[in-house]
């Protein structure tokens, strides 16, 4: 995404992206399930993609944790500065997706988020991290018992959301939403956009207006009253 869209991005809400993406077609792009664990402002990012299956016992042991090639490990590694951590845990929370060593790691690495269809374990130090990170609940059993990494960068399905390595993700305080790559900048341009008309709808209707031809703006007059609002706040 460019620079202008990732600033636009910080400054959106989830709310008004996915009415944004359903004029595009687009109605399935809300992450069901994950959490922020702690208010901040807006987590924006390109995808970088784990994939889960269910564990198998004669795979999935402790000692698997020493090759480097354990795919888990191998993407907290890897993940580039300015990526999102998106895991795909099957909406699976009865063992942890991940913990805080490693969503540490991530922070200093530079990555924007992370987020998972499942639980972290040692929740309340990762709500502490300065990276924001999304989950559906506390779980402290390891990954190992419940789950086994097989796919690292691939499309994956995230809270039943399609999710395509590179795709944008931006999170707010009420969730995640995934914004095909091919339509960031237009659909951050929009959002922007629709944003300013809804704080002057905010403003009126916090003033009495009712909202009948003014959300939708259905009232000719809505339109000449809202350019005037914009004149004159600079916005």
């Amino acid at each position: 995404m460019s620079n202008d869209s990732y600033e636009l991005l910080k400054h959106v809400s989830t709310a008004t992206l996915t009415t944004v993406l359903f004029k595009h077609g687009l109605k399935n792009v809300f992450l069901q399930g994950p959490r922020r664990l702690s208010a901040g402002e807006n987590m924006v990012g390109f995808a970088y993609t784990l994939r889960y299956i269910p564990a198998r016992e004669d795979m999935d042991v402790l000692a698997s944790f020493e090759d480097r090639n354990n795919l888990q490990r191998k993407g907290i590694e890897e993940c580039p500065e300015g990526a999102i951590f998106v895991i795909d845990a099957r909406g699976d929370a009865t063992a942890a997706s991940a913990g805080s060593i490693l969503a540490t790691r991530l922070q200093s690495l530079g990555c924007a988020g992370i987020v998972t269809d499942g639980g972290f374990r040692d929740s309340p130090d990762i709500a502490g991290l300065n990276m924001p990170a999304y989950h559906t609940r506390p779980s402290a059993p390891t990954n190992l018992t419940k789950h086994h990494a097989i796919g690292l960068n691939e499309a994956i399905a995230c809270g039943g959301v399609s999710v395509f390595p590179g795709d944008t993700i931006v999170g707010d305080n009420e969730g995640v939403v995934c914004i095909p790559l091919h339509l960031t900048d237009q659909v951050a341009k929009q959002a922007a956009e629709m944003t300013v008309f809804e704080d002057y709808v905010m403003e009126m209707v916090r003033s009495g207006a009712s909202t009948y031809g003014l959300y939708p703006p259905t009232n000719k007059q809505t339109a000449e009253d809202f350019a005037t609002w914009r004149q004159t706040n600079n916005r």
